[in-house]
């Protein structure tokens, strides 16, 4: 265990604590709402840090390979499905997200005798624009001030689109691993 490793852990850790805190506000938008924005904010910003942390230290391990995408789409996920769950979003768009990620997971790991698929700087984008819509819309004034719903709202459709335009890229990316290994004989 490294410091990357124990903010990927404590990322996981504050999942259940964010979608309590969500649920028990019960649409008030009081208390509880602002507890859940900042242990959302919290959680995104150690992402961010065990990131930069394992870089600049080398402290790049095989658990954190594993456990900070896991920590990402629990976060996300809770997120997503929480807010659909109390009618603040959509839940096309909360399906379209949860399947593109589950699908370029289970790509990832169908192609892993191949080579790795990185994480791209669309696939990074992609979970900014996340964060960002999902951060505005838990805000309490996402609900009461119309431009902060609307601002919310084209967030969202900007993270939709740019989780389907990468989640096309992972499937070519894969397609041309897979085809360069089998030429390669690695097949």
């Amino acid at each position: 265990m490294n410091i990357a490793n124990v903010l990927t852990t404590l990322r996981i850790v504050m999942v259940p604590f964010f979608a309590w805190f969500l649920l028990a506000d019960q649409q008030q938008y009081g208390l509880w709402r602002w507890l859940a924005v900042a242990v959302f904010a919290a959680a995104v910003y150690t992402d961010k840090l065990d990131g930069d942390l394992a870089r600049s230290r080398g402290l790049v391990t095989n658990f954190g390979k594993i456990a900070d995408p896991i920590a990402d789409k629990l976060l996300m996920g809770a997120g997503l499905v929480l807010l659909s769950w109390l009618g603040e979003l959509w839940w096309w768009v909360t399906v379209v997200i949860l399947v593109r990620e589950l699908g370029v997971t289970a790509l990832r790991f169908a192609v892993i005798k191949y080579g790795v698929i990185a994480a791209s700087p669309g696939g990074k984008l992609k979970t900014v624009l996340q964060s960002a819509a999902i951060f505005l819309y838990l805000l309490p004034w996402s609900q009461t001030v119309p431009w902060v719903g609307t601002i919310a709202l084209v967030v969202m459709l900007g993270a939709v689109a740019v989780t389907i335009y990468t989640g096309v890229d992972y499937v070519l990316a894969a397609a041309r691993l897979r085809a360069a290994a089998r030429k390669g004989g690695r097949a």
